[in-house]
């Protein structure tokens, strides 16, 4: 297989990977929602950013290392939960507060305090999840094979970067558009509440296959 077929195999199982909700999408929807336009631009940052971040240390076969000593990789797991579930916690408290005070536009809201805690809290969520190094590992492993060049891993490497930023500004675009704000503004709580379920659900699940209750 050329590079170039390669390249495309692996533009293909990444975009198919991105489309699967998620608590990336959970992330960008839930605060793309509520908060607005530049808010979930940052988070489609941090997250983007994360994936590259784990795009290189799969290709370097840093990640591999990881998953291969199980105490490095127990931690990884529980690191991950916890940011998964301090989302969730977050995410039920944001919703008791909505509750109880009038009610906001996704303008008057606090903007996660600022695009620049949004842009790390996508950068956390996606980088210590122990699911998404399992996933690049494979991918990179599987599809990038050791003697392809320089060059051709350096392209892999973009290539999936440029996809994820690409789709989750998108998605981060349409859902804080001012018609889809209109019809999703009603439903918000709803989306916070499901947001929050998915993300105490994953981040449950995961600290508990790391073993720390067993």
């Amino acid at each position: 297989m050329n590079e170039f077929a390669i390249l495309a195999t692996l533009a293909g199982v990444h975009m198919i990977a991105l489309l699967s909700p998620g608590p990336d999408f959970a992330l960008v929807l839930q605060n793309a929602t509520r908060y607005g336009r530049a808010t979930g631009l940052a988070i489609a940052l941090g997250l983007s950013l994360s994936i590259l971040a784990h795009t290189i240390l799969s290709i370097t076969g840093i990640s591999l290392f990881v998953h291969q000593h199980p105490q490095l990789f127990m931690w990884v797991q529980v690191a991950g939960g916890s940011v998964l579930m301090y989302l969730g916690l977050s995410a039920i408290k944001g919703l008791l507060a909505a509750t109880t005070e009038p009610a906001q536009t996704a303008n008057d809201a606090p903007a996660v305090r600022g695009q620049k805690q949004a842009f790390w809290k996508g950068v956390l969520t996606n980088l210590f999840n122990p699911k998404a190094l399992v996933f690049f590992i494979s991918l990179m492993s599987t599809l990038v094979p050791a003697s392809m060049s320089a060059s051709g891993k350096a392209m892999a490497v973009a290539v999936v970067f440029l996809l994820s930023l690409g789709w989750f500004s998108s998605l981060a675009w349409l859902l804080s558009g001012s018609r889809v704000q209109q019809v999703l503004t009603k439903v918000a709580p709803v989306i916070d509440g499901l947001c929050a379920l998915l993300f105490l659900l994953l981040g449950g699940a995961v600290v508990w296959q790391a073993g720390v209750f067993g």
